[in-house]
């Protein structure tokens, strides 16, 4: 059975939320496939849905959730064959603080892409070799290749932040590689690579409850890693790095888009129909649906604008 984001449903119920804080979790309630085979039409589902005793208000918003998603991702299809056809070089960076919802907004993005063309780059720690190297190496290597959308869940502004918040880089590493990346950046895109730079960017006490949840979820608990554990102690480091960054990196050619993410599914959502609306491809627009992102979730940075973190 899958969630109530699909057509056959599995959803969590609501009732005893009382008993359940005084006591040991419960097995919610769920419904059966047998259940939803007698249902014939939308009223019959929420009916359905109060006699057991689930939010029906929840489950509307997630299927909302749900059918605009499978919009936003067949037009992602239609782009992603656009982008073969015509050999164009995309690449598509999520950065923003740990918990910010990178991985999960990535995934949507490629829930329905061909893997051929479409690609995730999540670099691990550096070899002693690459240590070695010009910083920008082994980024370039995993650049897109004509006919290719990838996606960097972090990149190489890893230096701009994590790395002199933790001390995994040196003043002038720092430096250089600040001097650097706009000229680098301004090479790509003299070379025909269609760059997005995202930054989700979430709150400090939102940070703290997602990092909770994922202690307390066995299936979360692998995103846990000792930079995490620090990210609220070095909240106002990682804002310091994080508005330098900003302020050296926006370009014309190269801005930073500002993605407000304490709610992940507007964010996804968002984040999707940014990319559409700046790309041109075959049959846009032919899901019905709008692709001009909401200007109180997606903008480009500006100095005055505010931001959650």
């Amino acid at each position: 059975m899958t969630d109530l984001h699909s057509p056959k449903a599995q959803l969590e119920g609501t009732n005893g939320a009382s008993d359940r804080a005084r006591s040991a979790p419960v097995i919610p309630n769920r419904l059966t496939e047998e259940d939803l085979a007698q249902v014939t039409s939308n009223r019959g589902l929420l009916s359905l849905l109060q006699q057991k005793g689930f939010s029906t208000t929840k489950a509307l918003n997630n299927m909302r959730y749900e059918a605009e998603l499978e919009k936003l991702q067949i037009e992602l299809v239609r782009l992603q064959r656009s982008v073969q056809l015509q050999g164009r070089r995309v690449a598509i960076l999520f950065e923003g603080r740990d918990a910010a919802g990178k991985g999960g907004s990535i995934r949507r993005f490629i829930e329905h892409l061909n893997p051929r063309t479409a690609r995730v780059v999540a670099l691990p720690k550096p070899t002693e070799v690459e240590q070695g190297q010009w910083y920008f190496q082994r980024y370039v290597s995993k650049l897109p290749n004509p006919g290719e959308i990838v996606f960097f869940d972090r990149s190489w502004y890893n230096r701009a932040v994590v790395e002199p918040v933790m001390g995994f880089c040196s003043d002038t590493q720092y430096s250089m590689f600040m001097q650097q990346v706009p000229e680098f950046e301004h090479m790509l895109y003299e070379d025909g690579v269609e760059l997005i730079k995202f930054w989700f960017s979430i709150s400090k006490k939102e940070q703290n409850r997602r990092f909770k949840a994922r202690k307390i979820n066995p299936l979360k608990q692998w995103k846990i890693s000792p930079v995490d554990e620090k990210a609220q102690q070095h909240w106002d480091r990682y804002t310091k790095f994080k508005e330098q960054m900003f302020s050296r990196t926006h370009t014309s050619f190269s801005p930073w888009i500002i993605v407000r993410a304490n709610s992940k599914k507007r964010a996804r959502l968002e984040s999707m129909r940014y990319v559409l609306n700046r790309s041109e491809y075959e049959s846009k627009g032919l899901s019905e649906t709008s692709l001009h992102p909401d200007p109180e979730i997606v903008r480009r940075f500006h100095r005055s604008s505010k931001q959650l973190d």
